[in-house]
C-alpha cells in the first residue's frame, strides 16, 4: 500500500517544512517543533526550557497576552505546547478555513515572543505551581521520568530533573530568556509541520508569506548526549511522603534510535509481551501467580518509544507491598527475562503484541492531532517525517528471536534499580 502523499521543502532562513494533505476533514493541524529540550539546559538552569514553553504563550511583539487564546478559540480550534528531552511543540487544531490564522500566529511568536519581567515572573510560579501539583503533592510524582535518571545516568544533560527546580526557575532573568530564544529558537532550528484538509500549493504560498521574513540567526551545534552503560547494578532509594505502598523502578540502555532502528523497535514489542494485557508474562507471573506486586508495567522511552534521541532507557515498574521485599520482586522479574531470552516469545504471544501495536498506531495516528505532531518529531528527531507511516509494518516485522535478544540484553549487571519508600505511615 503506497504511503500518505508528503511533500518538503526548506525556506532561505532554513525553517523546514512538511505537508500532509488529508482531504477527509474540513480540519487543519499546525506544529513547529524547536530542536530543544531537557537535555540542553545548561547546569543552573534546571527546568529553563519548560519555563521557556510556557513564555512562548505570554504574547509577541505584535500581539497581546492571551491573543494568541482568542485567535485559536474563536476560530474553533484548540492548543497547546510540550517539553520533551530533545525538543519543544507547539500546536493548535483548527477548521481548515482558518489556516492562514494559524500560520500568522506561529510565525509571529518565532520572529519575537514578548519577554518581559512581569511575563517572567508569573510563569515561573505557574511552573513551581505545576511541580508542585504533578510531583511534589502527588503519590509517586515523578516516577519513573525525573528520579530514574539522576541513578542511571552520570552527565548532567542526560540525569538533571528537566521538569524544574525551584532554586534555578527563580534565578531566571530576562536577559538569559532572551538569550536562549535567540539560540534555539532560530527558524533553521525548527521544524513547520501542516496537516490535513490543504491544498498544497496554497499552503507554501501561506507559509512563505508568513515564515519567510522571519530572520535567519545561526543554529547552534548540537552535542552528542551518548555516556556508556552503567558498569554493574546501580541502587538508590527514594522517600515519597504520598506513596501508599513501596515501588520499584528498573532503568536499562536500549540501541541508539536514529543510528539503530530496527534494533531499538524490537523493544517496544518487549514491552508488550511482558506487560501488556493481563495474560503477558510479568503480569503473569508477578500479579496472578506469585501475588508479589499490585502493578507492573515496562516501556520504552521515559516518554514513550521514539520521543528522543540517544540515549534512551527501557524501564520495568511495579507497586508493591511493604511485605514482599525489592529483591523478590528483582528475582522473578530476572527470571522471568531469562526464560523469555532462552524460549522466546510464542507466535500467538507475538502476533497478539504486534497487533495490538500496529493497530493501536493507526487508530492513534488517525487524531489529526497525534498524526501532525509525530510528522513533526519523526523530521526533526530522524529527518524523516515518512517514519511515521512506516512504524506499523516496521514493528509487525520484528521476529521471536529478535524480541528473545533483547531480553537476554536486559542484564542485571548494567542497570540501574530505583526504589520508591513510603514515609512512615505512608499517605493518610
Amino acid at each position: 500500500m503506497a504511503l500518505p502523499e508528503l511533500h518538503r521543502f526548506t525556506l532561505p532562513n532554513g525553517l523546514r517544512v512538511v505537508l500532509a494533505p488529508d482531504p477527509s476533514a474540513p480540519v487543519i493541524g499546525v506544529s513547529v517543533h524547536y530542536d530543544v529540550g531537557f537535555r540542553s539546559e545548561p547546569e543552573g538552569r534546571t527546568g529553563f526550557a519548560h519555563l521557556f514553553e510556557h513564555l512562548m504563550f505570554q504574547g509577541s511583539e505584535s500581539l497581546e497576552k492571551l491573543a494568541h487564546f482568542r485567535h485559536v478559540q474563536s476560530s474553533g480550534g484548540t492548543f497547546n505546547g510540550s517539553t520533551h528531552p530533545d525538543y519543544t511543540d507547539y500546536y493548535q487544531v483548527l477548521p481548515s478555513a482558518a489556516l492562514e490564522r494559524a500560520l500568522f500566529l506561529e510565525a509571529d511568536r518565532m520572529r519575537a515572543p514578548k519577554l518581559t519581567e512581569e511575563n517572567l515572573r508569573n510563569q515561573i510560579d505557574v511552573v513551581k505551581e505545576e511541580i508542585r501539583l504533578n510531583v511534589l503533592n502527588r503519590p509517586y510524582g515523578g516516577f519513573p521520568w525525573i528520579l530514574l535518571p539522576a541513578l542511571l545516568f552520570q552527565t548532567f544533560p542526560n540525569a538533571h530533573n528537566g521538569y524544574g527546580d525551584f532554586t534555578d526557575l527563580e534565578n531566571a532573568t530576562v536577559d538569559d530568556c532572551a538569550a536562549f530564544f535567540d539560540t534555539y529558537y532560530a527558524p533553521g532550528n525548527a521544524v513547520l509541520t501542516v496537516a490535513g484538509d490543504l491544498a498544497v500549493d496554497e499552503a507554501k504560498s501561506l507559509v512563505e508569506k508568513h515564515f519567510g521574513d522571519v530572520p535567519a540567526r545561526p543554529v547552534p551545534e548540537r552535542p552528542s548526549f551518548a555516556e556508556p552503560a552503567p558498569k554493574g547494578e546501580l541502587r538508590s532509594e527514594h522517600v515519597d511522603a504520598h506513596a501508599p505502598m513501596p515501588a520499584l523502578a528498573l532503568g536499562y540502555r536500549i540501541p541508539d534510535p536514529v543510528h539503530d532502528l530496527d534494533a531499538y523497535l524490537v523493544y517496544p514489542v518487549l514491552a508488550g509481551v511482558l506487560t501488556d494485557g493481563d495474560g503477558s508474562r510479568l503480569q503473569q507471573r508477578l500479579v496472578h501467580k506469585d501475588a508479589l506486586v499490585v502493578d507492573v508495567g515496562a516501556g520504552c522511552g521515559l516518554f514513550g518509544p521514539l520521543e528522543a534521541r540517544d540515549p534512551d532507557v527501557f524501564t520495568i515498574t511495579a507497586i508493591h507491598p511493604a511485605e514482599h521485599g525489592v529483591d523478590k520482586v528483582l528475582t522473578a522479574v530476572d527470571e522471568e527475562l531469562a526464560r523469555l531470552a532462552e524460549e522466546g516469545p510464542s507466535e500467538e504471544e507475538l502476533a497478539k503484541v504486534t497487533a495490538r501495536w500496529v493497530s493501536g498506531m493507526h487508530r492513534e495516528h488517525d487524531r489529526l492531532t497525534s498524526r501532525t505532531l509525530g510528522l513533526g518529531a519523526s523530521e526533526l528527531l530522524f529527518g524523516r517525517a515518512e517514519l511515521l507511516y512506516e512504524l506499523p509494518g516496521k514493528l509487525a516485522a520484528v521476529t521471536a528471536d529478535q524480541v528473545a535478544a533483547a531480553a537476554k540484553a536486559l542484564r542485571a549487571d548494567s542497570r540501574a534499580v530505583l526504589t520508591v519508600k513510603p514515609a512512615a505511615g505512608g499517605s493518610e
